[in-house]
């Protein structure tokens, strides 16, 4: 299946992605939210679509395509995660995965507008898996992980760099401004990726290629992921973990960094989880 909400922001709806046509299923399904994910909603949505297939209604194709899941309790990216990219940044490979969080208001919609912050100059892109909990997850073994996985998407970790590296204190400053997690356009069960470890990645910023890659090349896995964060924390049902990016970020290109200005605009996709399409504005304007 492919998840996918619809609607103006703070009035989005649930429904489904079927041969890329899109339906509406909220006269069945809330959202897509904690609740939903904990209490089988992904098999109540299967009955749903084989049983009223021919009832659900069209989505008007103007309509804005918002993240696939409502706002999650956790948005947990994870740093470093592609030896290039580390290098290119200039930092050693992590023996362990680098844990750090975006704020579920940075959270918008595969098409919204990227809005630079005020007073930044650095604003950066950064192609990435991410993956959503499916049930809660807390001390898992590395092979039970994938039970935990409710489905994948396509995720623009933006981040501000100025922010992030160079204001002190820990990254999450610069990772969590509005409009910095656009995700979706949607969210594909497992079912629909036949190799999440081989999945081409690619990038543009104003059609120039920046990132390409395989998530092949992940340092730290999806099963591995699942059992080290739950380590550490109880994973959610909706939760969203984000794999990290590969090289080909602003902040490493030579031999000056290149950051996103005002009317840029950023592309993205991946091999069965689509493409992304955000254009760069200032705060206020």
């Amino acid at each position: 299946m492919k998840l996918i909400r619809f609607g103006e922001m703070g009035k989005e709806k649930p429904g489904v992605l079927i041969d890329d046509i899109r339906y509406d299923v909220s006269p069945f399904i809330q959202d897509y939210n904690e609740d939903f994910f904990e209490n089988d909603g992904m098999q109540q949505l299967q009955r749903i679509i084989a049983g009223h297939r021919n009832d659900l209604k069209l989505v008007d194709k103007n309509i804005r395509w918002c993240s696939p899941v409502a706002r999650p309790s956790k948005i947990i990216c994870i740093g470093l995660n592609y030896v290039d990219h580390a290098k290119e940044t200039n930092a050693p490979i992590p023996k362990e995965p680098i844990i750090f969080f975006k704020s579920s208001t940075a959270l918008c919609g595969p098409y919204d507008d990227l809005i630079i912050p005020k007073n930044s100059t650095k604003t950066d892109w950064e192609i990435e898996l991410a993956f959503v909990v499916g049930k809660k997850a807390s001390y898992v073994e590395e092979h039970h992980a994938m039970d935990y996985v409710a489905g994948y998407c396509l995720h623009n970790d933006y981040s501000e760099r100025e922010f992030q590296l160079e204001r002190g204190g820990q990254w999450d400053k610069g990772k969590g401004c509005d409009s910095f997690a656009p995700l979706g356009p949607f969210l594909a069960t497992p079912d629909e990726i036949s190799d999440v470890n081989n999945l081409n990645m690619w990038l543009t910023v104003n059609e120039k290629t920046y990132q390409k890659s395989n998530s092949s090349n992940l340092i730290f896995k999806i099963p591995f992921l699942v059992h080290y964060l739950s380590q550490f924390m109880t994973l959610l049902p909706g939760d969203v973990v984000s794999t990290g990016t590969p090289p080909g970020v602003g902040l490493g290109i030579k031999p000056e960094p290149v950051y996103i200005k005002t009317n840029d605009v950023i592309e993205l996709g991946m091999d069965g989880l689509g493409s992304q399409k955000q254009r760069a504005k200032n705060y206020g304007s």
